[in-house]
């Protein structure tokens, strides 16, 4: 089966490859013109994944998968969530982001840094969403910053074993990870297609 992922993230798009090794995943920007950009105007990670995933998929008669992921923290009601890779701004940086959550979180104790790591899928055909997946990873926003490993938020992600996401390995990080939670529904899932 061919499973297009709407995306120009190289390192979302490696780790889907790697965590559904038996699919024959692609960028959906392979065969649609990457100028088309499909604006995260959803409030929820469901209706941002959906609206990507109904609107790319309506361009070619194939699968296409969406996610909309990002960092909930519990003293901040939720935020950065959907607007995670744009929490310091509309062209922010991973490092920017960091910066802006770091500056926020330090003054709270530990007991108040909670947080967790969201995906959610959308698996789509013919501008029809069909399913969707999702996955959670908890843990704590941590003071520090630790590991060179991952993306986003990971340098600063705590988990419950005491290591920073960014600490992990590719293999360990997506063993744990919240897109692995949701895109495991989705291998499940595509077994019966």
């Amino acid at each position: 089966m061919k499973l297009y992922v709407a995306t120009k993230n190289q390192h979302k798009l490696k780790e889907i490859k790697e965590i559904l090794s038996d699919v024959d995943v692609h960028s959906v920007y392979e065969v649609v013109d990457d100028s088309i950009d499909v604006e995260e105007t959803g409030n929820t990670f469901l209706a941002n994944a959906s609206l990507k995933a109904k609107t790319l998929s309506a361009m070619l008669d194939e699968y296409v998968i969406a996610d909309d992921s990002g960092i909930t923290v519990d003293a901040l009601d939720g935020a950065p969530g959907v607007y995670s890779a744009r929490f310091a701004g509309p062209d922010a940086t991973d490092e920017q982001n960091n910066e802006k959550l770091m500056t926020v979180m330090k003054p709270l104790p530990e007991e108040q840094c909670g947080a967790s790591y969201v995906c959610v899928i959308a698996l789509s055909r013919g501008g029809i969403v069909e399913r969707t997946f999702s996955g959670l990873c908890e843990g704590f926003i941590a003071k520090e910053y630790k590991g060179a490993g991952g993306f986003g938020y990971d340098s600063m992600f705590l988990l419950p074993d005491g290591r920073h996401m960014a600490e992990l390995t590719d293999k360990e990080k997506n063993s744990i990870s919240h897109r692995n939670m949701a895109l495991q529904e989705l291998k499940e899932y595509l077994k019966t297609k």
